[in-house]
């Protein structure tokens, strides 16, 4: 016999399904315009949340905060099943003020939680998605297949040294283990990769954004295919820090595992560069 939470839960998913099954079916023709779908890849504390809210303040743009679309592709529900539920949850994350732990990600004068038309749709899951792609490669297929358009997946890179830092003070994992679960991500995201066309992955370094906010939007949206606004542009680089947090410098970093860091970030070509110093 199910237990109470087995069938509270079973519950919840048929009318998540029946839900979006019946609202994605009137919402279609919303849909039509789609040129492509955006995802990203990548690492947890690297800025994904600031860039999915940055593209998502495009008036032809919807980046849903953290579905785990995949999930639902696995489960087998439909293109405009999956639309409406990146719609309903960017509304939601609208609708609470647009933050996420302590950061606001509001853009001023712009489009988050609405859209003029909508040509680029998508969701900000980075860590888990690329796990879920390397465990389980037929799900970009069944990806490609559901939304029936091209893909494009933003890949974001941070420091390592600050990436790791921070993962390891919000997580309270050792700085050992978060090493390990980053350049696992590493891996994960390599295997990815491999599965794509080079027009389908973009890399976008969060301290070039920080550093030169407009030109890296501007890159990112011909990465996309949309628009450039002046005063879009302007608006998003309103938001965006300064100077970077260098996390590293607030962590006791021994020598022994910053060497280790510094030899296995040798093996990916998108690490290249990167220093602790």
């Amino acid at each position: 016999m199910l237990s109470e939470s087995t069938l509270s839960a079973k519950f919840r998913h048929f009318r998540r399904y029946a839900h979006s099954l019946y609202h994605g079916h009137r919402q279609r023709e919303l849909f039509n315009g789609v040129s492509c779908y955006c995802m990203f890849l990548g690492y947890p504390r690297s800025g994904h949340s600031l860039v999915g809210a940055l593209i998502n303040a495009h008036k032809h743009a919807v980046i849903a905060h953290e579905l785990n679309a995949l999930w639902f592709v696995e489960q087998g529900f439909n293109r405009n099943q999956l639309f409406d539920l990146l719609l309903r949850r960017d509304q939601r994350f609208t609708d609470n003020g647009s933050t996420w732990r302590e950061y606001d990600y509001k853009v001023p004068n712009q489009w988050q939680g609405r859209f003029e038309s909508l040509a680029v749709i998508g969701d900000k899951k980075g860590g888990m998605s690329s796990d879920m792609l390397e465990e389980r490669p037929e799900l970009l297929r069944k990806l490609r297949a559901c939304v029936g358009v091209p893909l494009r997946l933003i890949h974001v890179v941070r420091n390592p040294f600050d990436n790791i830092s921070t993962m390891s003070t919000r997580s309270g994992n050792s700085l050992q283990k978060s090493i390990k679960k980053y350049f696992a991500l590493c891996e994960s995201v390599n295997a990815v990769i491999a599965q794509l066309d080079r027009s389908e992955i973009f890399t976008l370094r969060y301290d070039d954004l920080i550093a030169q906010p407009e030109p890296q939007l501007e890159a990112t949206c011909d990465f996309l295919g949309l628009e450039r606004e002046p005063s879009y542009l302007a608006d998003c680089a309103s938001i965006i820090f300064k100077s970077p947090t260098n996390t590293r410098h607030k962590v006791e970093w021994p020598d022994h595992l910053r060497a280790k860091a510094q030899a296995s970030m040798a093996a990916y070509e998108f690490l290249q560069g990167y220093a602790f110093d």
